[in-house]
């Protein structure tokens, strides 16, 4: 007989006959002529209830199924007399795949998050957290969806870099030279021996490899782990981390900025719509404010403000901020959630910022001091979305490389770029964990990835 998932059985309007299902124990409760088994099989958040009676032949050693434990059961979907479910499965016979013994970390009790972070590879057999990567799987093809549906072509842009997107971030070196013994040249690592003939790193974007596909294919996307060096333990930081970054040529910073509401609204409501009952759990136990949160970001026309007026109202705002917010310094979450959350009430998208904190490939405004660059703010994140148009002219990009001392040398390909058929082009990188702690109202990054990158912590 072939299995069957519960969330198919349980979604069903009729009884589904005789089926095989096979899952983790939750619950046992036994009785004097039979017992109550909840198992879940992780394709929903519902258990499905088994009544396995005491004239079942392997009955004694049934009654020894302790939570965790992993079990067959084949029978007929019945209407349950109990409250809570519809259905229920009566068994006709129950195979005991995987006894776990008493000692397994996953009782039923409440069990907090730092400790299940230490079980990350446990965890995913809660409610909380089997919704929350159900939730990611489902926002991750939602994702593939938007652009496809819109003609974007999905480029795999490489994990291993030569160059550095940001300029200036910091990056996980990749070598294959032995440690213990680093072949030297002149009182420096030869890298001349190093696999690649040159350093390497894993890459913090796909953005440049993207800007290339750009100006061939017109619109793509790339969608897949990058890297950040950045020693900062907060709730929004870790080592590994999702992008989905598109580009697109022919488009300039206005029509980046509609593309980018476009996105954060088809993905909130996606979510809303295909995943209610997860998102439910998260709405009743995380945040209570959860539903009214992520109607208003999908259902709002995002505010659009220069970066000079968010500053000028921040200033007046009269709140004292931990940091101070003046011209040339970069907007912090506090200030992103001022914004959002009290002064407009909605998703804002600041732009045009000043061009000494944006990387250098971002297009130089007519005034000389400022770039089109543009964040997407969104209440209880802040940043969710960073983008720009692209600078496209080969001597302003040029010159913006020399003044940071950027080598052209090492983006001679990039540079060629503007040198064959130059068009303007924008693009934009979604923080996937950002938008995943936005729908979900969890606070940490570390638990909507299954196996968070953090400073001093590799396991798993």
């Amino acid at each position: 007989m072939k299995r069957t998932k519960i969330v198919d059985l349980l979604k069903s309007d009729a009884p589904a006959g005789k089926v095989l299902i096979k899952g983790w124990v939750r619950t046992r409760r036994d009785s004097k002529d039979f017992s109550f088994i909840e198992i879940n099989d992780g394709s929903c958040l519902k258990n499905m209830q088994v009544l396995a009676d005491a004239a079942l032949p392997n009955y004694e050693e049934i009654k020894k199924l302790t939570t965790g434990s992993a079990a067959a059961v084949a029978g007929d979907m019945i209407a349950s007399q109990g409250k809570g479910q519809q259905w229920e499965l009566r068994a006709e016979n129950i195979e005991i795949i995987g006894i776990a013994p008493e000692t397994y970390p996953l009782q039923k009790k409440r069990h907090t998050d730092e400790f299940l972070r230490t079980i990350a590879h446990l965890r995913p057999r809660t409610n909380k957290y089997g919704a929350a990567f159900r939730i990611r799987s489902e926002a991750a093809y939602s994702i593939h969806k938007f652009f496809k549906d819109r003609g974007f072509r999905c480029l795999h842009s490489p994990i291993l870099t030569g160059s550095d997107c940001e300029g200036a971030g910091e990056l996980f070196q990749v070598t294959s030279l032995n440690l213990d013994s680093v072949p030297k040249k002149e009182g420096k690592p030869d890298y001349a021996r190093d696999f690649f003939g040159k350093p390497a790193n894993l890459t913090v974007s796909g953005q440049l490899s993207a800007e290339m596909f750009a100006l061939a294919l017109g619109d793509v996307y790339t969608f897949g782990p990058t890297f950040r060096a950045e020693n900062s333990n907060t709730r929004r930081h870790a080592a590994e981390f999702w992008m989905a970054e598109p580009e697109m040529a022919f488009c300039d910073i206005s029509e980046n900025m509609d593309l980018a509401e476009e996105l954060i609204r088809y993905l909130t409501r996606h979510i809303m719509e295909e995943c209610a009952e997860d998102i439910a759990l998260f709405a009743q136990f995380v945040d209570k404010t959860l539903m009214q949160t992520l109607e208003n970001i999908a259902s709002s026309e995002y505010v659009r403000l220069p970066y000079t007026q968010a500053v000028e109202i921040l200033n007046g705002s009269g709140k004292k901020f931990e940091y101070e917010a003046a011209f040339g310094k970069d907007l912090q979450s506090e200030h992103e959630r001022y914004l959002t959350e009290k002064h407009f009430e909605k998703p804002v998208i600041v732009y045009d910022y000043p061009k000494s904190i944006k990387p250098f490939y971002m297009r130089l405004n007519d005034d000389g001091t400022t770039v089109a660059a543009m964040d997407v703010l969104v209440p209880g994140i802040g940043e969710i979305i960073g983008g720009s148009q692209r600078e496209e002219r080969l001597e302003v990009l040029q010159a913006r490389m020399k003044e940071i001392g950027l080598s052209q040398e090492l983006y001679w390909w990039y540079l060629d770029s503007r040198r064959f058929g130059t068009v303007p082009h924008s693009g934009f990188g979604l923080g996937f964990e950002r938008f995943l702690m936005l729908v979900t109202g969890i606070g940490n990054i570390r638990d909507v990835i299954p196996f968070p990158r953090t400073p001093g912590s590799i396991e798993f």
